[in-house]
């Protein structure tokens, strides 16, 4: 996605652009053929903390570049047709070369990128699921990044493991300022490239279309089209196309076929000791990842490397509350020095930092832990985020924000921050040893738990309704497309329309948005 998106989304809402089946045949010029992008990403992951560690660990392997075997086109055919997908794959002399570059030229590089699978492919594929997207669009995060999240694109300066330009990435709520680039949060940065891709497919209904304007920008697809006399299949209009963006469809199904079968080119994923084990902590104070890691003795670029959005070190928490990523079996060693970190040089690590460059400061805003009471909760067997939100008075939204949860992922034994009024802390403190009977009484409901059924989480409720519209109050961490999600059978062009908002990124806390009932 390195171009900017050219045309709004509520122009391009109206366009209805169908797919086609892709074309057997095509023939392909030399000088069409580019690999230099994928060479670059690989490259850049020679740099990444894990693979420098894991070539210091295990000096037996080389990042060189050696000749691997090259099979015949026949095999290749023969392969990519056993590959389930809802993309068609097919096979050419392009897909062929980009295929060489994975599994000849740059062999031993595309280990790293397979040793990276175990820690990322997971995250997408549930981010994915949650929105109604392909799984297997994962594979598009290896051909724009290499799967490395640190990766700025030196010609256009698109940045993350999505490469999001700037534009883009505000629009889609990402965080980009002096300080904290969010296009380069693994979670937040998918969260936005699902939307973006939920938008394109209302647009093209065809994911090889998709898939190529994500690249380009729709508005570089629809004028391919238009010069292809309105023929929508990518093969057809393949030479209408920026010349980097000929290569990404070929480059999606080169990736697909080598992670599928790198085993018969003989190659293995590099063992990187990235802690799959994770967890989350929202920090709401300034903190340095330097004072960390001197008092915890954590590596600083394994550090930066678990949280690479923060641009200074800096996590600046005094703002809002921020997200901090560190190995599970540090968690509970971070909480006990809490104190003794933030003691730790601050006069060196925080002296010269100033405000945010694009800050909000979410006053009274929901999320906001000014002044309140820091209880934790340890999730039992039968609970959920609905129910921890009626026990607590607070809502499912600020459970999410506070401990980064996306979804409604929360497992037996985990411990989540819960903020609460201090007039209040003093009673609900009790909550975490109550029975799960005793906290249903808190809210005169009678249900009992059921560890099989696991009830999904109470989804925020209309602050009220008249016999035509409901209307909803923005809040902190909306979004247009989490919204819609609320109310059902109303789609967000529909709900942009009726409000006169023009943009998605539009919206603003406090805002009450008309949302007309469906029958």
């Amino acid at each position: 996605m390195r171009f900017r998106v050219l045309l709004a989304f509520s122009f391009l809402a109206l366009l209805n652009v169908k797919g086609a089946t892709v074309s057997d045949t095509l023939t392909i010029r030399p000088d069409t053929i580019s690999t230099q992008h994928v060479n670059d990403d690989l490259d850049s992951l020679v740099n990444n903390w894990y693979v420098k560690m894991a070539l210091k660990n295990h000096p037996e392997i080389s990042v060189s570049d050696t000749i691997g075997i090259e099979y015949p086109d026949s095999l290749y055919i023969s392969r990519i047709a056993r590959i389930n997908s809802i993309v068609d794959l097919k096979y050419n002399s392009i897909i062929r070369s980009h295929i060489h570059v994975y599994t000849v030229r740059q062999r031993h590089k595309f280990c790293a990128v397979l040793g990276l699978l175990d820690y990322y492919f997971p995250m997408i594929e549930d981010i994915f699921d949650s929105y109604g997207i392909p799984t297997e669009l994962k594979y598009m995060a290896v051909i724009e990044s290499a799967l490395n999240p640190g990766v700025v694109n030196r010609r256009s300066g698109a940045t993350g493991m999505w490469q999001f330009m700037y534009s883009t990435g505000k629009m889609y709520g990402l965080t980009i300022n002096s300080l904290v680039d969010e296009r380069k949060d693994p979670v937040k940065s998918t969260h936005a490239a699902a939307r973006y891709l939920q938008d394109l497919y209302k647009i093209y209904n065809d994911w090889i279309l998709v898939i190529a304007a994500y690249d380009c920008g729709p508005g570089n697809v629809n004028k391919a089209i238009k010069r292809a006399d309105n023929k929508k299949d990518y093969w057809d209009i393949y030479y209408r196309l920026p010349r980097e963006t000929r290569g990404y469809i070929p480059q999606y199904v080169a990736a697909i076929y080598a992670i599928t079968f790198y085993a018969e080119h003989n190659l293995k994923p590099l063992p990187l000791d990235i802690p799959i084990a994770t967890d989350t902590i929202m920090i709401n104070k300034d903190i340095h990842l330097s004072q960390i890691s001197q008092v915890m003795g954590i590596p600083i670029d394994e550090l930066k490397a678990l949280n690479p959005q923060y641009k200074t070190g800096l996590v600046p928490g005094s703002s809002k509350p921020m997200s901090l990523t560190l190995p599970m079996n540090h968690i509970g060693d971070f909480i006990g020095l809490n104190d003794t970190i933030r003691r730790y040089k601050p006069d060196v690590y925080l002296n010269k930092v100033t405000q945010i460059a694009d800050p909000k400061h979410f006053s009274g805003a929901p999320g906001d832990i000014k002044g309140k009471t820091r209880l934790l909760y340890t999730i039992k067997d039968g609970d959920n985020l609905g129910y921890i939100s009626s026990w607590y008075k607070v809502p499912v939204s600020d459970l999410r924000y506070w401990n980064n949860i996306y979804r409604n992922s929360i497992r037996v034994g985990q411990t989540i921050a819960v903020y609460v009024l201090p007039t209040r802390a003093d009673g609900l403190s009790k909550i975490n040893m109550m029975t799960f009977e005793e906290k249903q009484k808190i809210t005169g409901t009678g249900i009992e738990a059921s560890a099989a059924s696991m009830p999904a989480a109470a989804p925020a409720l209309p602050d009220e309704t008249d016999g035509t519209y409901i209307t909803h109050t923005v809040r902190y961490g909306d979004t247009i497309w989490d919204i819609v999600k609320l109310y059902g059978n109303v789609t967000a062009s529909e709900v942009l329309s009726l409000n006169n908002i023009t943009s998605p990124g539009k919206i603003k806390i406090g805002q009450v948005l008309k949302i007309k009932k469906k029958s």
